[in-house]
């Protein structure tokens, strides 16, 4: 059975996003230095030639890649990227389940299978989990994270934490929850510093 996967980038100060994000700047100001390491290397992934990774961060990227079966994200993502410019998410072929109050009235979907939940995040993670098989489910998004650890639902962390201080804007862990973690492995590379964690509720 897959595991539910926190796979996200940070600031060190712990941002996922700079301050006014929006549809024009999703990752708001100076939120692009958090995921730099995704494109200053000369490796493409595996997956799609749009990531130029370092020889360490493409190992980490497309195993990653290679072991996601489903996406769990919130609406208030979907919205800002604009359903990844009309359906298509980088990583094509991957199911993405939104959680959300409402299904929009209308979105265009081409590449990427959009499914909206909107009855709560246990039932996005049993549906992701059927989806997925016997791959993991990425949560991508603070507001689903903190959800699922909450919940008891959250199996690993994998945080790429960039060498910058955004001093605000969206952070990624605000619940009140205590969880402590168990360091499964820390890997040192070009921009960024991969840390696994797994969750010991």
């Amino acid at each position: 059975m897959g595991k539910v996967v926190l796979d996200i980038s940070m600031s060190l100060d712990g941002y996922i996003s700079g301050q006014n994000d929006s549809q024009i700047q999703p990752l708001g100001d100076g939120g692009e230095f958090i995921q730099n390491w995704l494109f200053d290397g000369n490796e493409s992934s595996s997956y799609n030639d749009f990531f130029k990774l370092s020889s360490t961060n493409k190992k980490v990227f497309d195993n990653t890649v290679a072991n996601t079966g489903a996406m769990i994200v919130g609406r208030r993502t979907f919205d800002i990227v604009k359903g990844w410019g009309g359906g298509s998410h980088p990583i094509q072929g991957i199911p993405i389940f939104v959680v959300t109050h409402q299904k929009p009235d209308s979105y265009i979907e081409e590449n990427t299978t959009f499914t909206f939940v909107t009855d709560g995040i246990k039932s996005a993670v049993e549906q992701a989990k059927k989806a997925a098989q016997d791959k993991n489910i990425s949560i991508g998004t603070a507001h689903i994270a903190q959800q699922c650890i909450q919940e008891g639902l959250l199996d690993e962390m994998l945080l790429h934490v960039s060498p910058v201080l955004l001093g605000g804007g969206i952070r990624l862990f605000e619940q009140n929850s205590k969880v402590k973690l168990k360091n499964i492995e820390t890997i040192a590379a070009d921009n960024v510093t991969h840390l696994k964690y797994s969750l010991l509720y």
